[in-house]
Parts: structure tokens; C-alpha cells; sequence
């Protein structure tokens, strides 16, 4: 798909050509569409090495001031902003030399999405988002209500945000599903249907665009760092999954004991054989881990199990036995690309090694005692970043799938966060990066 002939003509004064960084920060640069077709968009290649807190090239990444990688837009992206009049956008690939980018997250999933479909295999997936809306002072940022989950009262308070948004997701192409205040003081979700991978990722960026530009006309800070408060529920965001072959739903099998077909039991079998390693992907900030906590609903055990909140891998009964899973032990400062790359390398690596999946787990984890986990074969997750990132270096299949200079770039960013974040108090958190996340 070209570029549309006169975006200049229809009132459109900017376009936006996005990229998601390995911080997960979204950018742009603006192109005046008179310039357009033609003007070609660059960035420095240390773009990829910047860290969430500050513009600065960290140590370690292999990139730096030297080298130049191009926004190559992909056209079918292309969206005109309802919360932004006069301005659109469209995501871009990097490539550099006349190919895709070494460093190319977007490019990452697609290779995964190529190679499960060299099995004839596709996914379905959607992101599913918890966020607060704040409201900034002088002292800081607090809640936008007091209310409870699914409590009306939240419902009344906010309904002109929430049409407001929704109006602009279906503009944009989303199919929103449902809606509900979530526990947390002022947190809300909004789930929007699923789509094919990459799209789902697309949707992502496009989700959280949408959601601060709608919350800012507002009055409202719309925040997706996973713990906001200490005392209030975390913020997290669940990818979901099914796997399809020739338009039909392969992830469910009534004849099996477990109801997951052989091919899902081996995906899912992967991803919690590399889930620590996963989570440096997955829950990539110091933040991520005041969440990712037992009994808390994040996820923090390495388990499946069907309707287990606690379990890292929830699966959903349909008619036909399993109809799809979500990964918990996932949060919105994930890079989309990364994130759903990477648990689709995993579960690639399940059905390469026809891994086997273990015993369903039906209770809390969080419940029993450390001698009944280790009978079960219940782990927890990594308890911090740190601890992620060692599994990840320590895991060949995934940093085969990730590639050298990427996985390079990607942990030295993170180690830097990592370094910078780890002993700031929620508070100090909440202040540098609300309107980041």
C-alpha cells in the first residue's frame, strides 16, 4: 500500500511515523504532509539504546551517535487521530542498508509470526489493558475516584471519557468489548477485540496512544505503570492467545484430559519453560516487580490451569474444550513487539521440542506450602528485573530468537533502568515515569 495522495488536502497538517523503542517509550517524528510522498524519515541508530529516564545512550548497547536507521511506514497502519485533529499517524518498520534492521522490533515478531506459519500454524491475539486515570497537582498525582471494582458510581464519573475513547478507538479501526472500573482507585479496563498478531501488537501502540490523548482532553494523566499505588491493585496486561490453523480454532481438544490440543499443550509446554526469561521481556521494568507478587492476581508462579488467577497461564474452557490463554506475567511497559515476539519463540520452542506440559494446577499457589510447591513442581517467577534478565541471558533459544545485536541493546537499556530505578521509592517512580507508561 502507497501513501495516500494528498493527505494535505483533506485538512491532515502533520503525520506521525511511530516506532516503539526497547524502553518501550512510543515516538515520533512529524512529517508535513505537504512534503509527503517522498521526504524519508530517519533516526540515529542510538534511538534504540535510550533508556526510559532520560535521552542518553546507555553503556553496553553496541549503538551509539554513529549510523542512521529509516522509518519505513507501513502503510495499512495509517489512522487520522480523533484526539488529535489536523494530525495522523502510521507505524514504521526500521531498516538500514535497504533492509530490515537488526534492532527492528516489528520486524522480530514478524519473523516469529513467519516462522510459526512454516507449520502452517497462526495466531489470534489481544492485549488486555488495566490503566489509572490520575489527576496531577502541586503534591503529585492522585486517583481520578475513590471507587471499587465495577462499581457504578465510577461508571457515571467517567462515562464522557469512556464514550469518548471508545468513539475514538472505532475510528481507528478497534473493536472495543468490554468495559469495567477495576479495583484500584481511578483504574479502569477496556478490552478490545483480537486480531492477528501483528496487528494485535499494532493495536497496542495505537491503544495507548488513543487512551492518554482522549485522557488528556479530559483533565486526566491515563497511566499504565504496573503498580501505581502501594496499597491498590497493579496494572497489568494480559496477552491472549489461540492458535489457528486454515481458519479454524486449534487451540482446544474435548478428547483430551486437559482440553488443549496436542499442539497447544507443546505451545503453552515452551512458554513456561522459559517464562524467567520471559519475564525480561514481558514485566521489563524494576516496576513491574511491586506487582508480580504472590496472591496479588499478577501471575507470579510458573503454573497453568483453567480460571487460575494466580497462574502465570490462564486458559479459557470454550465448546470445543480450550479456546484460547493468556499470559498474566505481562504488563503495558512491555514492548508489544518484544513481548508477543518472544512468547511466540517460546512456544515455538514447545512444539520444536514437543515439550510436555505439566499437571494443571487448581489451587492458589500462593496457598501451599513451600514443600507442596516443590511436590507439585509450583516455582515462582523472578522476583525482580535483575533476576529476569539473568534467566534471559541464560536462555539460547530465546536469545537465538531475539538475534545478538538485539538482545545486546535490549539488556544493556534495561540494566541501565534497572540500575537507576531499583532503589527509588514508589513515589519518586510514579513522579518520572507516569507519562511515560
Amino acid at each position: 500500500m502507497s501513501a495516500p495522495a494528498d493527505l494535505n488536502a483533506e485538512g491532515i497538517r502533520y503525520l506521525r511515523v511511530l516506532w516503539s523503542d526497547n524502553a518501550n517509550v512510543i515516538r515520533a517524528r512529524a512529517v508535513r504532509t505537504t512534503q509527503l510522498p517522498g521526504t524519508q524519515v530517519s533516526i540515529s541508530a542510538g534511538q534504540l539504546a535510550l533508556p526510559v529516564m532520560q535521552d542518553s545512550v546507555v553503556p553496553g548497547a553496541g549503538l551509539g551517535p554513529v549510523g542512521e536507521a529509516q522509518l519505513m511506514p507501513d502503510w495499512s497502519t495509517l489512522r487520522r487521530l480523533p484526539y488529535a485533529p489536523g494530525e495522523a499517524q502510521v507505524l514504521g518498520d526500521l531498516w538500514q542498508d535497504g533492509q530490515p534492521w537488526a534492532h527492528c522490533p516489528r520486524t522480530f515478531l514478524k519473523r516469529q509470526i513467519q516462522q510459526l506459519g512454516e507449520r502452517g500454524l497462526s495466531v489470534q491475539a489481544a492485549f488486555e489493558n488495566e490503566f489509572y486515570l490520575l489527576r496531577a497537582g502541586p503534591d503529585g498525582y492522585r486517583p481520578a475516584d475513590t471507587t471499587v471494582y465495577a462499581q457504578t458510581g465510577s461508571m457515571n464519573l467517567h462515562r464522557a471519557f469512556i464514550h469518548a475513547l471508545t468513539d475514538a478507538l472505532e475510528q481507528q479501526g478497534l473493536v472495543p468489548e468490554l468495559y469495567y472500573p477495576e479495583s484500584g482507585p481511578g483504574q479502569q479496563e477496556l478490552s478490545v477485540r483480537h486480531t492477528d498478531a501483528l496487528g494485535s501488537a499494532d493495536q497496542q501502540v495505537v491503544f495507548r496512544e488513543t487512551v492518554r490523548g482522549v485522557a488528556q482532553a479530559h483533565g486526566y494523566v491515563a497511566c499504565f505503570l504496573p503498580k501505581v499505588f502501594e496499597a491498590s491493585a497493579g496494572s497489568g496486561c494480559h496477552i491472549n492467545l489461540s492458535l489457528w490453523r486454515n481458519g479454524q480454532n486449534q487451540t482446544g481438544d474435548p478428547g483430551d484430559p486437559t482440553g488443549l490440543s496436542e499442539e497447544a499443550r507443546h505451545f503453552i509446554a515452551g512458554v513456561l519453560a522459559h517464562l524467567p526469561a520471559l519475564c525480561a521481556l514481558t514485566v521489563p521494568t524494576p516496576n513491574s516487580y511491586r506487582r508480580l507478587r504472590p496472591q496479588a492476581w499478577a501471575g507470579a508462579y510458573r503454573t497453568w490451569g483453567y480460571g487460575n488467577r494466580e497462574a502465570a497461564v490462564r486458559v479459557t474452557r470454550g465448546r470445543a474444550g480450550a479456546s484460547r490463554f493468556e499470559l498474566k506475567t505481562a504488563d503495558a511497559t512491555a514492548n508489544p513487539y518484544l513481548a508477543l515476539g518472544a512468547l511466540l519463540a517460546a512456544g515455538l520452542d514447545g512444539l520444536t521440542q514437543q515439550l510436555p506440559l505439566p499437571d494443571e494446577v487448581t489451587r492458589d499457589p500462593g496457598s501451599l506450602t513451600p514443600e507442596q510447591r516443590l511436590e507439585q513442581g509450583i516455582e515462582p517467577l523472578p522476583a525482580s528485573l535483575d533476576a529476569a534478565m539473568a534467566a534471559l541471558e541464560q536462555d539460547g533459544a530465546l536469545q537465538g530468537a531475539l538475534g545478538a545485536a538485539r538482545a545486546q541493546a535490549y539488556l544493556a537499556v534495561r540494566r541501565a533502568e534497572w540500575t537507576a530505578l531499583k532503589d527509588l521509592s514508589l513515589t519518586d517512580e510514579l513522579a518520572l515515569l507516569a507519562e511515560r507508561y
